[in-house]
């Protein structure tokens, strides 16, 4: 008899494990068929998944995207509000329905749905990051809050410093723009919002200099101690850019900000992004990051010329850049 139960038990277990089995390999055809961009088989395959794992949150929130993405925005809200409000939802959840809402400029309900996912969620990037667009589409200028809130708690989600790069350069700050827009170039290199931040870069500059003495107009009400420190130490670098910029003229300018910094403030401000530019320096990479970042954006056939005069250089930073991790540690944000 105990046999028998035994016996009884492993079936069932074995039976559980196969359904689950399945419904995971249902679950991966769907997504491949959303990929694909045929949506009528990915709901069909994903409502098949359902009947094996009812409820499942991440079954529903992908039915719920491919309705989205199929623009069913009403079926994406039927199926996604229940989710967004039970205990169960995720922040891909809470993601989902706040784009729908703001896909039907329905704003209000929308930052409802990230307020409630940033309180269960309070660590999340990416809701962050989306809600400040909510905020932005609704030119609320207070977005720049939550993309900053996002950096200070989760440093290695790259939206937040591009929508803040973006925000900054279109203000008279001369500083965050860079800083966040090259920590976002390092955390997602190789798309279209890279190569416009790389442009944004490059006349963020520009602007920079446009004064020759950069602590002339500085805020000192401001109070923000690294910031004035990246202004010193970049000033030291302001005759160099007497004749106009190019990648040249930058990375003459950034080799020598740098090394000051790295003498004078390194020890007060660990940064990781600068920390990286000692890295480059020590291994002899520093002018080809300085090229993909600068050259590419201001003239991408000189570049060309650059990369095959320079095919060695470019080659090893290359293989190296796309093969490296860049991460940030939490703790070293001084935006206040």
């Amino acid at each position: 008899m105990k046999k028998l139960t035994l016996l009884l038990v492993y079936i069932l277990f074995a039976v559980i494990v196969f359904a689950q089995q399945n419904a995971d390999t249902l679950q991966q055809t769907g997504r491949d068929y959303m990929r694909k961009g045929d949506w009528g088989n990915a709901i069909m395959v994903f409502n098949r998944a359902l009947q094996q794992k009812p409820n499942d949150i991440s079954l529903l929130n992908d039915i719920a995207y491919t309705y989205f993405l199929q623009r069913d925005f009403a079926k994406s809200l039927e199926t996604i509000k229940p989710v967004v409000e039970s205990d169960g939802a995720d922040v891909q959840s809470f993601q989902i329905a706040g784009t729908v809402y703001r896909a039907i400029e329905e704003l209000k309900e929308g930052a409802k749905i990230y307020f409630k996912g940033l309180k269960k969620f309070p660590n999340s990037g990416v809701l962050y990051s989306e809600y400040g667009e909510l905020l932005w589409q609704k030119k609320d200028y207070a977005a720049i809050t939550q993309w900053e809130k996002g950096i200070s708690v989760d440093p290695n989600y790259p939206g937040n410093y591009y929508n803040a790069s973006r925000y900054y350069y279109f203000t008279t700050d001369k500083v965050w723009s860079l800083i966040y827009g090259e920590i976002f170039v390092n955390l997602e290199s190789y798309t279209i919002r890279t190569a416009e931040i790389k442009n944004i870069l490059f006349d963020g500059y520009k602007k920079l200099f446009a004064d020759p003495d950069l602590l002339k107009n500085y805020d000192s009400k401001k109070k923000n101690e690294f910031e004035k420190a990246f202004l010193t130490s970049m000033n030291s670098q302001s005759s160099l850019a007497t004749a106009g910029i190019d990648p040249a003229k930058l990375i003459a300018i950034r080799t020598g900000f740098i090394k000051n910094w790295l003498e004078t403030n390194a020890a007060k401000f660990p940064f990781r992004l600068f920390g990286y530019h000692k890295q480059l320096l020590e291994a002899n990479m520093y002018e080809a990051y300085n090229q993909w970042i600068f050259g590419s954006a201001i003239n991408a056939e000189q570049y060309q010329t650059w990369t095959k005069s320079n095919s060695e250089a470019y080659t090893t930073f290359n293989d190296f850049q796309r093969g490296r991790v860049f991460k940030l540690p939490k703790g070293q944000y001084y935006q206040n």
